[in-house]
C-alpha cells in the first residue's frame, strides 16, 4: 500500500473511531430520556449516523468537543418526531413548541422533550459567552420550531406550498439550530461571527432539506410525513434546485476560508458528506 493510501485509510478509520465514541455517547444520552426515543425511529443505525455526519464534518475535533451537535441533532430529530406523529392536533404542536422556548427562557421543563432541552442550555452555559449569545441561540430555535408547525399545518391541511415556499421553510430541519449550538460551544472564532455565518448555514440548511427529502421519500410516504416530491415537483426540479443551492454555498464558503479555515471546512464537509452518504450523485461539481 502507497504511503498517501496508508495515510487516507488511517485518517478514515480515526475518523470512524471518533464517530464510534460519539455514538456511545449519544445512546447513553438517549437513556435518560424515557420514551422520546421509539425504536421505530431511533434505531442504532440512527445514532452512528447522526456521529458520522459529526465526525466527517469536524474530524479535527475531540469526542467531547462534538457533544453538543450531537445532542442537538439528536433533540431535534426527537422533537421532529413529536410533531411530526405525535402530535394530533395544532394546539399540541403550539404547546410544545411554548414548552421549548419557555425553557430556553429558564423555565422548568414539563417532559421528556424539554429536560433534554434544559439540559442542552446547561451544557451551553459553561461557555461564558452563551450568555450574550442567548438570544441569537432561542431566536434560532424558535424560528425551527415555526418552521416544524408550519409543515405540520400544510400536511394536515393537504395545501401544498410552491417549492420555493418549501425550500424557505428549511428552518424544520434544524440543521442551522445545530450549527449555531455547535459554534457557541465548540468554534471560538464562529462564536464572533455568527452574522457573517448565518448566511452560508442556511445555504446548507436548504440544501441538505432537499437531500434529506430525496433520501427519506419512501419512509415518508408510508408514514404520511410531507416531503418535497409530493409537491408536484419532479426529482429533476429538486436535484436541479440543489445544484444551485450548493453553488451558492460554495461561494460563501469560499471567503470563510481566508479567515476560518476550519470553520468554512466543517460547513463545505457537511454538504459533501450528506451527499456521499445518501448515495445522490450529480449534485456537486
Amino acid at each position: 500500500m502507497a504511503g498517501d493510501e496508508l495515510g487516507e485509510a488511517s485518517e478514515l478509520g480515526r475518523v470512524c473511531a471518533l464517530a464510534a465514541e460519539c455514538a456511545r455517547d449519544l445512546r447513553r444520552c438517549a437513556e435518560l430520556y424515557g420514551g422520546l426515543f421509539p425504536r421505530a425511529a431511533f434505531d442504532p443505525d440512527l445514532y452512528h449516523a447522526l456521529c458520522l455526519a459529526g465526525a466527517f464534518s469536524s474530524p479535527w475535533s475531540a469526542a467531547e468537543r462534538l457533544r453538543v451537535a450531537n445532542r442537538a441533532a439528536l433533540w431535534v430529530r426527537a422533537v421532529g418526531w413529536q410533531v411530526d406523529h405525535a402530535a394530533a392536533t395544532r394546539d399540541e404542536v403550539d404547546e410544545l413548541a411554548g414548552d421549548c422556548l419557555a425553557v430556553a427562557d429558564g423555565a422548568a421543563p414539563r417532559g421528556p422533550a424539554t429536560r433534554f432541552l434544559a439540559d442542552l442550555c446547561d451544557e451551553l452555559a459553561t461557555v461564558k459567552e452563551f450568555e450574550e449569545l442567548r438570544g441569537a441561540w432561542r431566536g434560532q430555535l424558535e424560528s425551527m420550531l415555526a418552521a416544524m408547525g408550519r409543515a405540520w399545518a400544510w400536511r394536515e391541511a393537504r395545501a401544498v406550498p410552491s417549492l420555493d415556499r418549501y425550500v424557505e421553510n428549511a428552518d424544520s430541519h434544524g440543521s442551522s439550530f445545530v450549527d449555531l449550538s455547535h459554534w457557541i460551544y465548540a468554534d471560538p472564532w464562529a462564536r464572533g461571527h455568527l452574522g457573517m455565518l448565518e448566511p452560508v448555514s442556511r445555504r446548507v440548511q436548504r440544501y441538505l432539506h432537499l437531500l434529506g427529502d430525496l433520501a427519506s421519500y419512501r419512509r415518508d410516504v408510508s408514514w404520511g410525513a410531507l416531503n418535497v416530491l409530493m409537491l408536484g415537483v419532479s426529482h429533476g426540479d429538486v436535484t436541479d434546485r440543489m445544484t444551485v443551492l450548493a453553488g451558492e454555498a460554495a461561494g460563501l464558503i469560499g471567503p470563510l476560508r481566508e479567515v476560518s479555515p476550519l470553520t468554512a471546512a466543517y460547513l463545505r464537509r457537511q454538504i459533501g458528506f450528506s451527499t456521499g452518504f445518501h448515495g445522490i450523485s450529480g449534485l456537486l461539481a
